[in-house]
């Protein structure tokens, strides 16, 4: 299987999130993002290592590198493989006394562990091909804004009346990519899907 290595572009939210946070992966050498929907827990223990912010006891990852380290085990990468109804799945690939193994894992605690062991993150090419948003080149190394905040100086193209829901969807996927609002790209992306799947 086919894996493309891809950067942590940064972590956006909403009001009306409930408490998700979207975080938003970068194509290394491409134009593609691929954002996934994660808990605050998640997102924090993210920020937090990104930000090089040590909390005065350890996290949950950090206990979870910590052991990694002390029985001399190296993690090698992650890797974010599979995509099923919606829902991404990760595994942590490690080798320990000359023997390689993995762990299943979700996306958002692989991610976590990988930004504590600086280790390379790896998202397969069937799913970066499924649920990966293109971005222009212009905006594909602009950095992510607060999806609560989009650019208030973003003129917007008048759109013509989609005929369809998969077209209003689609259109609407669209604005939502230009306004760099990936939690919503997200949820618009798996609605494509859905409809896409129910009429084949």
């Amino acid at each position: 299987m086919e894996f493309i290595q891809v950067d942590i572009i940064g972590l956006s939210t909403s009001p009306s999130s409930g408490g998700a946070y979207a975080l938003v992966l970068g194509e290394v050498g491409g134009n593609r993002r691929l954002p996934i929907i994660i808990g605050a827990f998640e997102a924090q223990a993210i920020a937090l290592e990104l930000e090089k912010i040590q909390p005065p006891r350890p996290m949950t990852h950090d206990l979870l590198r910590d052991l990694f380290e002390n029985v001399g085990a190296d993690v090698e990468d992650v890797v974010i493989d599979e995509l099923r109804e919606g829902t991404f799945f990760a595994k942590i690939r490690y080798v320990l006394a000359g023997a390689r193994s993995q762990l299943d894992a979700r996306p958002s605690d692989a991610v976590a562990l990988a930004v504590r062991m600086e280790a390379p993150i790896f998202v397969s090419a069937p799913v970066l091909d499924e649920a990966g948003i293109p971005t222009d080149d212009s905006s594909a190394d602009a950095p992510v804004e607060d999806a609560a905040h989009p650019a208030a100086d973003t003129p917007e193209a008048p759109a013509a009346e989609p005929q369809s829901d998969l077209e209003r969807l689609e259109a609407e996927l669209d604005t939502a990519i230009k306004e760099e609002d990936y939690e919503r790209a997200a949820r618009l992306r798996d609605d494509i899907s859905r409809l896409k799947g129910e009429s084949n």
